[in-house]
């Protein structure tokens, strides 16, 4: 039976101050995007750790972390996907997913191996093919590998995301991705395309989840502003990276914030 989780529970503990949390309790639902924001130091990457953790008021922000089923779940539930990939097995591409499908009791695992393949080659500028080796796949493809991955193969219906905003890959396409095949995903993000499209973001500060925002009306016109922008500079990325002359201009789009 496929893991199935429902939600998140998250109860707030105490900040680097020794005081109780702002934010008391936070409930994640699946399918939803959670951007973790604040500055440098204010907490971000523990609170995804004590969720790794599921932590049980054992960790230094006392934190308590509680994961509702609609099932019984086996062992990994929480999959972590970070700016560094490195894989410490060489083999290619299609024998790593066929090896995966296969230990996660898939019935088709050429099928899904291709699938997979497909996946992550919309998320990188670069394709690569199945007899590839992973060792000699690029950062970028690393990682849209391992994102298509955890969508469609790894049974973890939770993913964290440290910083992904530099990972070479399309970072908003694979947020959707992860989202649309039921995934809760937290991020912690400095990238404002990231955080505006999130369906709520997490204020840290001092080790404390501070604040629980929606996006607003005025938010959603800013990220409709600033897509455009992106996909300017996307554009002029790729022909630039390719060798082409540069004959496009890039419009200044208004945004007040």
């Amino acid at each position: 039976m496929e893991e199935r989780v429902e939600r998140i529970i998250i109860t707030g503990g105490q900040t680097k101050s020794g005081e109780p949390e702002p934010v008391q309790q936070l409930e994640i639902e699946a399918g939803e995007i959670i951007a973790v924001v604040g500055p440098t130091g204010s907490g971000k990457s523990m609170l995804l750790n004590d969720i790794e953790q599921m932590a049980v008021g054992d960790t230094p922000s006392q934190r308590r972390v509680e994961i509702e089923t609609s099932n019984e779940c086996g062992e990994r539930v929480i999959a972590q996907l970070s700016q560094t990939m490195n894989f410490v097995i060489d083999m290619t591409v299609a024998d790593f997913l066929d090896l995966h499908a296969a230990s996660r009791g898939l019935r088709d695992p050429a099928a899904v191996r291709e699938e997979v393949i497909h996946l992550a080659n919309e998320l990188v500028g670069e394709s690569f093919r199945g007899d590839e080796r992973i060792t000699t796949l690029s950062g970028g493809q690393s990682r849209a590998l391992m994102i298509a991955d955890i969508a469609l193969i790894s049974n973890a219906p939770i993913v964290l995301i440290d910083e992904i905003e530099n990972a070479g890959i399309d970072r908003l396409r694979a947020l959707k991705m992860l989202a649309k095949h039921g995934k809760i995903v937290l991020i912690a993000s400095h990238d404002p395309l990231i955080i505006l499209m999130a369906d709520r973001r997490l204020v840290m500060r001092n080790g404390g989840m501070t604040k629980l925002l929606l996006p607003t009306d005025q938010e959603q016109q800013c990220l409709d502003e600033l897509l455009i922008l992106d996909e300017q500079r996307s554009s002029l990325c790729e022909s630039l990276r390719n060798g082409d002359s540069v004959n496009i201009s890039i419009e200044k789009v208004g945004v007040q914030i």
